[in-house]
């Protein structure tokens, strides 16, 4: 009888029925490509931080990982000295995204806009970006990849939206224009 109850369990977990709490973040499923799950075991290994530092700039960013095993990303954004951004990134072995049409990211941020960045290929003279806005509690932000726009330097550029057939770097980013302290909590990065 316990086995069966056991099976039943197992059963119900594997479809999907038995899920985490509503407050809790919602990592990826399994029939989607991981590219990060932050915890205790992954923690922040080959994220790096640049800030706007490389332009003359003085703002402030970090990234450690909190005592729920998430990554949280936090700092000040200064825009002296022609500054004005923060962000964290990471480079990757370029990896086959073709299968998938979505970045996702399960994140709880503070009511500000990010932005995410992406390379297709190592050293590639521009990336693609897309703006969000957070609303300061667990959300999964879904990027279409076609709404990922050129860019080069934060400038847009006149080319194609991101083709989606490579990844070589993520990089999310913290700058809105503005003087102000960010958080960001981020639990996993994935493709659907």
């Amino acid at each position: 009888m316990k086995s069966l109850l056991l099976f039943v369990i197992l059963a119900l977990a594997l479809t999907g029925c038995i899920s985490k709490s509503p407050s809790e973040p919602s990592p990826a499923i399994s029939k989607n490509l991981t590219l990060h799950q932050f915890n205790k075991d992954t923690g922040t290994t080959g994220w790096e931080i640049q800030n706007d530092a490389v332009m003359g700039g003085l703002s402030q960013g970090r990234l450690v990982l909190n005592q729920d095993g998430n990554a949280l990303f936090t700092g000040t954004i200064s825009l002296d000295n022609n500054g004005g951004f923060s962000s964290f990134q990471r480079d990757f072995p370029p990896t086959d995204v073709s299968a998938y049409r979505t970045l996702c990211i399960g994140l709880k941020g503070d009511g500000k806009r990010y932005q995410v960045r992406v390379e297709s290929t190592p050293g590639a003279r521009h990336g693609y970006a897309f703006d969000f806005p957070t609303h300061g509690q667990w959300e999964v932000i879904e990027i279409p990849f076609e709404q990922m726009y050129p860019i080069h330097h934060g400038d847009r550029l006149d080319r194609p939206n991101y083709p989606g057939h490579t990844l070589s770097q993520l990089q999310i980013l913290a700058g809105d224009g503005r003087a102000e302290s960010f958080r960001l909590e981020i639990d996993s990065i994935w493709f659907q």
